[in-house]
């Protein structure tokens, strides 16, 4: 590709981490923030990485809609359960604080879950299904998001991308990791493809006329503007399953909503009588502690066969091979740990931008 950099974890991380500390972010929540921006770099997932540093942290922390310093509230709590409160702050360190608290309570009781309201984009939901997973638990998570999903049969933006995540143990050397959107694409995609100059494939976006819009940059301000929405996963109409990826989206908005008496559908457009406001969005985090059912052994042992009996099935005909969930972004995380993290120019700008108005100093990488 032209004009890439690549960058080595620790240098990007330590960058992240300086911006957010200028932005007022304050140290230790700064190093929070990073550590989980990192980790969708590290594993090739590139939409929510350091290509949503700028535009959806920096940005917003300077538009005043994005509380640099994370108050939590713990709103409700019982022996399993919690409802915390973010205060509109930054949504990796509410969240980390939340799975931190859900696995606590499943060591104790098997089982925990904790919820959480007015917080803000909290990055790689996958992030938070691993600490889960490191501590010999099944880690599920989900949240809402601003509008951008039409539900089947319409083309208004009402749900958000809404991703439902599960990361479980194996006895492979990575996890199970499925994290993905109820959507076809989502919004970080695209974001990622205008960066890079690239169209949107056919058929992932529906315009208010019923048609599908493949300009990045167009899609992104129609998006914002209500002129389009993302097709939820089987597509467009009930053909080819739209309609299960529409259901999903819509467990999920419950559960990031209902249960904790938070923002839901066109509350979390971030505009309030014409002004731009904060998202205020909803999570729910999940711990199930493994022992409390079986030995972790066994449950890693029959996990890693069920994904190694699906690897090892008929492929199809000019198939190289099939893969399971988390094996590619393994991968990819073996490859970046010697070659460092993917950077192109558009990005690049980005962070020159960054260095520039907070007086960076030592980052020659550019």
């Amino acid at each position: 590709m032209k004009n890439i950099r690549y960058i080595d974890f620790d240098t990007l991380e330590r960058f992240m981490t300086d911006v957010l500390t200028g932005a007022g972010v304050p140290p230790d929540d700064a190093a929070i923030c990073a550590e989980i921006l990192i980790e969708a770099d590290k594993r090739g997932i590139d939409s929510h990485g350091i290509n949503r540093l700028k535009p959806i942290y920096y940005n917003r922390i300077k538009e005043g809609i994005l509380n640099p310093v994370t108050e939590i509230e713990i709103v409700r709590e019982g022996p399993a359960t919690a409802v915390l409160d973010g205060h509109d702050g930054m949504g990796h360190v509410i969240s980390k604080k939340a799975m931190q608290m859900a696995i606590e309570k499943a060591r104790i009781y098997g089982i925990g879950m904790v919820v959480v309201r007015n917080s803000s984009h909290y990055g790689i939901a996958g992030y938070y299904g691993l600490m889960a997973e490191k501590q010999g638990m099944i880690g599920i998570t989900g949240t809402n998001a601003r509008p951008s999903i039409a539900p089947t049969f319409g083309v208004e933006n009402m749900l958000g991308t809404n991703p439902l995540t599960f990361v479980m143990p194996s006895d492979e050397p990575f996890p199970f990791f499925l994290d993905c959107a109820t959507s076809v694409i989502q919004r970080g995609k695209i974001e990622f493809y205008a960066r890079a100059g690239k169209e949107t494939p056919d058929g992932l976006v529906i315009g208010n006329d019923g048609k599908s819009i493949t300009n990045s940059d167009a899609i992104l301000k129609a998006l914002v503007s209500g002129e389009a929405a993302l097709a939820p996963l089987g597509g467009i109409g009930e053909e080819n399953g739209g309609y299960k990826g529409y259901g999903y989206a819509t467990v999920v908005e419950i559960l990031s909503a209902a249960l904790q008496g938070g923002g839901f559908l066109k509350m979390l457009t971030g505009m309030r009588e014409g002004k731009k406001a904060p998202y205020s969005l909803g999570h729910f985090f999940i711990a199930i502690h493994i022992e409390a059912f079986t030995a972790l052994e066994e449950f890693k042992k029959t996990t890693g066969e069920i994904l190694r009996a699906l690897r090892n099935s008929q492929k199809a005909p000019g198939a190289a091979r099939i893969y399971t969930a988390g094996e590619k972004e393994y991968f990819a995380y073996l490859e970046r740990k010697e070659k460092g993290v993917p950077v192109n120019e558009a990005l690049q700008n980005e962070m020159k931008i960054l260095i520039n108005e907070l007086g960076l100093k030592g980052y020659d990488f550019l």
